[in-house]
């Protein structure tokens, strides 16, 4: 797949939105044991189910997304390079933010029936822990967002950076209003093991 255009994976990997599937939960728990023992020799400091598969009810691309943080002055290379060994494939890297996204569930043939994606960064106060909780605690909004991406998905199917972008004003806009709320809930915790999972 490596050396498919960025169009044929689109084309591959389309956006497809379903119902609310209550086995996500478990997906999420069954990966993040996997990801701790992974890591066992590496300081986790949280770790959570986050995206619209971690909000109950709500319609979402079958993608459940795990966001791992580790300390500050993690190891890349020795971080990815367990990953990777434990069946994750790399996506996308930032070295001067310390961020890398991976991957499970896409093959030569399409989406797997379970799909991840990894997203692996220091410690911090993550907009989006604030905006998976508004969401979970306002179901209105958590309709007004369906809709939106159920618009978007008509338009962008094959296009999932345009999708991204064209949701990303109401993503901010309510990660704003949930850090007004819930403001302080996801300061950075510096030691720990999986700790403040959800």
């Amino acid at each position: 797949m490596k050396d498919m255009s960025l169009e044929e994976l689109w084309q591959l990997f389309p956006i497809i939105l379903k119902e609310h599937n209550p086995n996500y939960k478990i997906w999420y728990e069954e990966e993040r044991i996997d990801i701790l023992n992974a890591l066992h020799e590496h300081n986790v400091c949280r770790i959570n189910h986050i995206g619209s598969t971690a909000v109950e009810g709500l319609i979402a691309k079958p993608t459940v997304d795990i966001l791992l943080e580790l300390t500050d002055e993690y190891e890349m290379n020795s971080v990815t390079n367990l990953l990777q060994n434990s069946g994750w494939t790399e996506m996308t890297r930032n070295d001067a933010k310390r961020t890398v996204d991976l991957n499970k569930g896409y093959t030569p043939n399409g989406f797997a029936e379970k799909v991840y994606h990894l997203h692996v960064k220091p410690s911090g106060d993550w907009d989006e822990l604030y905006f998976r909780d508004y969401l979970r605690k306002n179901v209105d909004i958590a309709k007004q967002y369906e809709m939106l991406k159920l618009k978007l998905e008509k338009m962008y199917k094959h296009n999932r950076d345009a999708y991204t972008n064209a949701k990303s004003e109401f993503v901010a806009m309510y990660s704003k209003k949930a850090r007004e709320e819930f403001d302080g809930r996801y300061v950075p915790i510096k030691r720990g093991r999986g700790r403040g999972a959800q």
